[in-house]
């Protein structure tokens, strides 16, 4: 008697299936490596088929040549806007007696950043009190040599010595004013009422934000040379990015470029203002530099970006979509190519770019080409189970 048990055709199919699927589940996860890396190098099988009524899982697509945007991606850093960033310098020498602005702090143009306790000034302050007062009295005196003038009690002569000396003392006080001007008193009038101090104010010279603080209290500092802070407007800054020598015809000042880093899902949005002069000789590109707009001040100096430059259209493109084109464990790209009914082939490619969910192919494909849009994953799957 024959023991053999007859199953049914539907029974055995499902069977199968069952087989197939444990199969693969056991590929995907520990398993033998041999399976894992059948299943991750599905490139040594050639043309296969798939069940016609899983066709429906599969999007086919004809590649036709058509018009693409000529997508540069150039990297790049974050820097000051270089005209509206100034060092701030002092005029006077002396050690600091007091910091008032802490870096992160906004300033407005004239305000005092720090206090600088300096003979210097308590000299050039005593200088202009004395010549203040000296045209007071030469003032009084042109006045009264006017009057006794014309009532006929001087000679000329002596009018026209108190005029002289009254216009060498007005002289000395405009210099000894100038000379605390550039010091930081606007004001030098407002000493006069003001009780003595040896302390004189670094004035912020512009509006922004003091992004470097380069002194400390108790440090000596010298007229002219000395550096205590930098101030910059960051509502703007530049990218500089490096544009490779075989990109330099297709960027030009004024064009659109959208940045993007890392640190935030933002689009930041700028222009190419200038193209430098020459080559870095070592990296062999060119620096451009575009102009940003910094919403709430996100982009921070030596932030590493990426700038995107739409330049021009690339005539007659391959294209497939994002999702046609998958890589292999050498990380080289590939697409499906329908080639039956059901039946497709695994062709290597060469991609030369992508925008907008559009993927351009360089190499590997013709106009005709039927390749897989959506269910490549499909595809690779069953690829590797034959």
């Amino acid at each position: 008697m024959n023991n053999k048990r007859f199953f049914p055709p539907r029974i055995s199919l499902l069977a199968s299936t069952a087989m197939l699927m444990i199969a693969a589940l056991t590929a995907c996860s520990g398993g033998d490596p041999q399976s894992k890396a059948a299943y991750a190098d599905s490139s040594k099988a050639g043309l296969f088929s798939i069940p016609k009524e899983q066709m429906e899982h599969v999007t086919v697509i004809t590649v036709e040549p058509r018009d693409f945007p000529r997508v540069l991606r150039l990297t790049g850093t974050v820097a000051f806007n270089g005209f509206q960033t100034t060092p701030v310098i002092t005029q006077v020498s002396g050690p600091v007696s007091r910091l008032v602005v802490a870096p992160g702090q906004h300033v407005s143009k004239g305000q005092p950043m720090l206090y600088v306790s300096s003979p210097d000034f308590s000299q050039l302050r005593a200088n202009y009190l004395k010549a203040r007062d000296a045209h007071d009295l030469a003032h009084k005196n042109y006045a009264r040599a006017q009057d006794l003038y014309a009532h006929h009690a001087i000679a000329e002569r002596d009018l026209q010595t108190a005029q002289s000396a009254e216009i060498q003392a007005e002289a000395d006080m405009q210099s000894a004013g100038q000379a605390l001007k550039v010091l930081g008193i606007r004001d030098p009038e407002s000493l006069v009422e003001r009780p003595a101090s040896t302390e004189v104010p670094l004035l912020a010279p512009i509006a922004g934000e003091a992004v470097e603080r380069l002194c400390a209290p108790g440090q000596v500092i010298q007229a002219g040379s000395t550096q205590c802070f930098t101030i910059s407007n960051m509502k703007t800054v530049w990218i500089l990015a490096n544009v490779y020598e075989n990109q330099l015809a297709y960027v030009h000042v004024g064009d659109p470029v959208t940045i993007k880093t890392d640190a935030y899902p933002d689009d930041f949005h700028g222009r190419i203002s200038f193209m430098g002069a020459a080559l870095d000789p070592t990296s062999r590109t060119l620096q451009a530099r575009i102009d940003t707009a910094n919403p709430n001040g996100k982009l921070k100096k030596d932030m590493y970006v990426t700038a995107t430059v739409v330049a021009g259209k690339i005539r007659n493109a391959l294209l497939v979509p994002d999702s046609a084109v998958l890589r292999n464990a050498e990380n080289e790209p590939f697409v499906y190519v329908q080639v039956g009914d059901a039946q497709f082939a695994r062709r290597q490619v060469k991609v030369e770019g992508s925008y907008g969910g559009q993927t351009q192919i360089a190499s590997g494909l013709k106009p005709g080409d039927r390749v897989v849009g959506q269910g490549s994953i499909f595809l690779q799957f069953a690829n590797s189970l034959q």
